[in-house]
């Protein structure tokens, strides 16, 4: 079989350009409510270990959504699917978190962001779903506003915590791409609870091979309610029911914009102030964001016009 000519990915084909652009709403809302917890975690996290704040935030989450999905969750097919997506989800969190010992935070937040490079390229190798190169353009400008944004020199040498921050980043693609195919359009939330309680497991499994510490301030306890319930529970249930009707490189592009809305809540909370560097970078993000939603759309119009006309 040939590959497959070039042409914009789509999502599912009952799914219409209202809904698609419905879809894009909400994962940018989405994306504002994962760039809003920035500032709450990183508090929280002075005041216990990182995976003790994941087992809590994701026992909160899957609590929540179990007593909403009930019965539903542990039919087999939601049960195989929602354990791969977590298996998928804990691999970012957990990746990213043991990258993060001898690895500069900016390089961390880059490497991570190189998803919005992966998905597409991963997309192509397993799905043979070519992405149109006007679309690369978009993704290129993101990259390079990430690369800008974060600060990160990349002139140093190559840790082990950057192959570990690159793993991270690969199963956040792969999480992506697979809940766009594995999502169905209704009834998301007994999916998304197997998810939670897959996230918990495992991170409760990490427990004896890290340094416990918990000290239930107000803060912290806070920060998983809210993280559980709102960042987790909520986000992820609006993440599943978006792919279900959009691309995972739409999905890419748009959760590129978190480190620039968590940057503006932290300057409206008055923690940090902008600089050249950061308006650059947000703003190479934000237009390649928009280069990539309008190149789709054009693309969209203008090649049914290059089909050959029958005779």
């Amino acid at each position: 079989m040939s590959p497959p000519v070039a042409s914009a990915p789509s999502a599912a084909p009952s799914s219409t350009s209202s809904e698609r652009l419905r879809a894009d709403g909400v994962m940018l809302l989405v994306t504002a409510l994962w760039g809003g917890t920035f500032v709450m975690v990183k508090g929280a996290l002075g005041a216990g270990d990182p995976f003790s704040f994941l087992a809590l935030r994701f026992c909160v989450g899957a609590l929540t959504l179990t007593a909403m999905a009930r019965g539903r969750m542990f039919e087999r097919t939601t049960l195989l699917r929602g354990a791969l997506l977590g298996v998928f989800l804990f691999g970012g969190f957990a990746f990213q978190t043991w990258g993060l010992v001898s690895t500069p935070p900016s390089r961390s937040a880059f490497i991570t962001g190189l998803y919005v490079v992966l998905v597409p390229l991963l997309g192509w190798g397993l799905f043979g779903r070519r992405p149109p190169a006007s679309l690369w353009l978009g993704v290129g400008m993101a990259l390079a506003g990430l690369y800008t944004l974060s600060g990160a020199d990349l002139g140093l040498g190559p840790t082990s915590g950057d192959a570990l921050t690159l793993g991270g980043a690969v199963s956040y693609a792969f999480h992506i791409l697979f809940t766009e195919r594995l999502a169905p359009k209704k009834d998301v939330v007994a999916l998304v609870a197997v998810q939670l309680w897959v996230v918990c497991a495992l991170s409760v499994a990490c427990l004896p091979f890290t340094e416990v510490r918990l000290t239930p301030t107000p803060g912290f306890i806070g920060a998983v309610l809210f993280c559980g319930f709102v960042a987790s529970a909520l986000a992820l249930s609006l993440q599943a029911w978006a792919q279900a009707r959009t691309t995972a490189v739409r999905v890419a592009l748009i959760c590129c914009m978190e480190p620039v809305l968590a940057g503006l809540y932290s300057v409206g909370l008055g923690y940090e102030e902008l600089g050249e560097r950061e308006w650059l970078g947000g703003g190479l993000i934000v237009l390649g964001v928009g280069v990539a939603e309008l190149s789709g759309h054009l693309w969209a119009r203008w090649r049914p016009a290059r089909l050959p006309q029958p005779e």
